[in-house]
C-alpha cells in the first residue's frame, strides 16, 4: 500500500531481504526470515507481533542497535547494514529518537538534563541544548517540570519526558518500543494522543507493540509471524483481517 502511495519517493527506512540468524546448539533460529519493508517520511507505522514473532529483532535493526546477518538496511539514504560500534552509535544519535517502555531516565539527572543528553552527545552548546530541550518539554506539556528528578514525576510525566528526549534533536525517525506498556489506560491514551499529534506535525513514527488495539492507533500496520511479514496494510484492512 505505502509503496503505491509514495511512488517515486525515497523511503526513510528500506529493509531489503533482511535475515537475522542465530545458532543455538545444532539449531538455526531465523528471528527475521527474509523481511523487506519500506517506510516513508511522515508515516505512522505499527509493527505488531506476539512474543517470538521477530518484532524485537527487527526493532533492533531499524534502531541501529544491531545489524542483519544477511540483507541490506538503508536508513535515510545511508547503508547501515555493515556498520559497527561507534558508527552505529553515531547513526542512532543523528537520526533516531527512542521512546522506551521503562522511560530510561537517569535518576540523578533533572528532567531537563535527561532531555539534553542526546544533544550533549551531539556536541550542541549548553545554551542551545537548554533551548531545544525546553522546547521539546513544552511540546509534550511538562515544561514546568524541568527541574524535577524522575522520582518526583508520575509514570505518565516520565514517559512524556522520554518523548521530549526523543524529540529534542529533531530526529528523522521516532522509534517507540511498547511506549504504553508500563502505564494505566488513561495515561496510555494521553501518550498515544501525543504520538498521533507528533505524526500530524510531520514526524515519522514506528511503534513496536504486541497489542493489536495499540497497533490500531497507527495509520499502517505491519504484522510479523515466525520472522516473516504476514500483513502490511492500512488499519482498516488490519481490523478486517483479524478475528
Amino acid at each position: 500500500m505505502s509503496e503505491r502511495l509514495e511512488d517515486g519517493k525515497e523511503p526513510l527506512i528500506n529493509l531489503i531481504d533482511i535475515y537475522k540468524i542465530y545458532q543455538m546448539g545444532n539449531t538455526e533460529v531465523r528471528a527475521n526470515d527474509g523481511i523487506s519493508l519500506k517506510i516513508f517520511h511522515g508515516e505512522f507505522v505499527a509493527i505488531v507481533g506476539k512474543s517470538g514473532s521477530g518484532k524485537s529483532t527487527i526493532m533492533n535493526i531499524i534502531g541501529a542497535l544491531d545489524v542483519p546477518t544477511e540483507g541490506q538496511y538503508i536508513l535515510n539514504g545511508e547503508d547501515v547494514s555493515t556498520l559497527k560500534g561507534d558508527e552505529l552509535a553515531d547513526i542512532r544519535n543523528r537520526t533516531i529518537g527512542f521512546i522506551f517502555q521503562q522511560y530510561n531516565l537517569l535518576a540523578r539527572q533533572t528532567l531537563l538534563e535527561n532531555v539534553e543528553l542526546p544533544l550533549l552527545y551531539a556536541g550542541v552548546s549548553r545554551r542551545k541544548r537548554k533551548e531545544l530541550a525546553m522546547a521539546a518539554l513544552d511540546r509534550v506539556g511538562i515544561k514546568d517540570k524541568y527541574k524535577n528528578f524522575p522520582n518526583q514525576l508520575s509514570g505518565g510525566q516520565q514517559q512524556r519526558g522520554s518523548i521530549a528526549r526523543a524529540l529534542a534533536g529533531s530526529p528523522s525517525l521516532i522509534l517507540a518500543d511498547e511506549p504504553t506498556g508500563a502505564l494505566d489506560s488513561r495515561t496510555s491514551r494521553e501518550v498515544l494522543d501525543i504520538l498521533k499529534q507528533l505524526n500530524e506535525e510531520g514526524n515519522t513514527i514506528v511503534l513496536i507493540t504486541h497489542d493489536q488495539s495499540i497497533a490500531a492507533e497507527a495509520n499502517r500496520v505491519v504484522s510479523l509471524k515466525d520472522g516473516k511479514i504476514d500483513f502490511d496494510g492500512s488499519v482498516e484492512e488490519y481490523r478486517r483481517s483479524r478475528p
